[in-house]
């Protein structure tokens, strides 16, 4: 058996990595009984090929074989992991620890690395600490429809976000982080439905969108803000709410599980390097 190779990825991989990617989320689903994060090959596909010509990707291979793939995005300063996934009836073999050093050497110039990971997936958890990972926040991945969806606060203005509104989000997202988002959040208009919250015609909130989990990340100066964000928001949807809510912001975590938001599984915020905790309000995406 020849040694294992880390390359990058081409086009010509997509379609092999597509297949492992949702074989192996759909495995260590099926294993907690959670619903599969892709529901086809084609869906997973399409998501790979979406990374690969977007972020920095690569592939694990020995004696011609794909056995797994992993992406790196580093549109902004902290650089966020993922998806990593191996073929699995190979796991145990040390081709995931190997895919996420590539990922972690790759980052060493970013600000610092950050990812999300199933909280229920031990296996991962162990591989990521053991790499140097920090556990940050325990995360709920909430999806429904808000009972009182486009209730507005009288003091505070919810409109779909314009890219004239990118600085002043920036100094959002400086304040709450200490650093910005803005390329993620720019090249998010570009296919997403983002929203900001006014106070006194000043920002104070944003979210890049609120429907689409992997992509949904908000910050708020306070949980107030971010609570009249996501009930402005819901009422321009016309499809369910779905983001990751840091479960520690309680108050918020109350109200929008009375506002009939569900739990649809458990995550958890990992990062390597600088980290600021948040001030005010947040809520990350898949990658930070």
């Amino acid at each position: 058996m020849t040694d294992l190779v880390i390359r990058d990825m081409t086009r010509d991989d997509v379609t092999e990595c597509g297949r492992i990617l949702f074989e192996a989320f759909r495995e260590i689903a099926d294993q907690h009984s959670f619903p599969p994060d892709f529901k086809s090959i084609e869906e997973a596909t399409g998501f790979a090929e979406y990374l690969q010509s977007r972020s920095y990707a690569v592939v694990a291979e020995r004696d011609g074989r794909l056995l797994g793939s992993n992406f790196l995005a580093e549109t902004d300063p902290v650089a966020a992991v993922g998806p990593i996934s191996v073929d699995p009836t190979i796991q145990e073999s040390g081709v995931g620890r190997a895919l996420m050093q590539a990922v972690i050497e790759r980052g060493r110039s970013a600000h610092a690395v950050r990812l999300v990971q199933d909280a229920f997936n031990r296996t991962s958890m162990a591989l990521y600490a053991s790499l140097g990972f920090d556990v940050r926040d325990p995360l709920v991945l909430l999806e429904g429809v808000l009972k009182n969806a486009g209730q507005q606060n009288d003091e505070i203005e919810v409109r779909r976000l314009a890219a004239d509104d990118l600085e002043a989000c920036a100094t959002v997202c400086r304040k709450v982080h200490g650093i910005t988002r803005t390329r993620e959040l720019r090249n998010g208009l570009r296919g997403f439905r983002g929203y900001v919250a006014l106070r006194e015609g000043r920002v104070t909130a944003y979210a890049s969108t609120l429907n689409l989990w992997f992509a949904a990340h908000a910050a708020a100066e306070s949980q107030l803000d971010m609570r009249a964000l996501i009930l402005g928001a819901a009422g321009l949807e016309r499809e369910p709410l779905s983001f990751l809510l840091p479960s520690r912001q309680a108050d918020l975590f109350r109200f929008l599980l009375a506002e009939g938001m569900r739990i649809a599984k458990p995550m958890t915020l990992m990062t390597l390097g600088p980290y600021q905790e948040p001030v005010g309000s947040y809520m990350p995406s898949v990658g930070y």
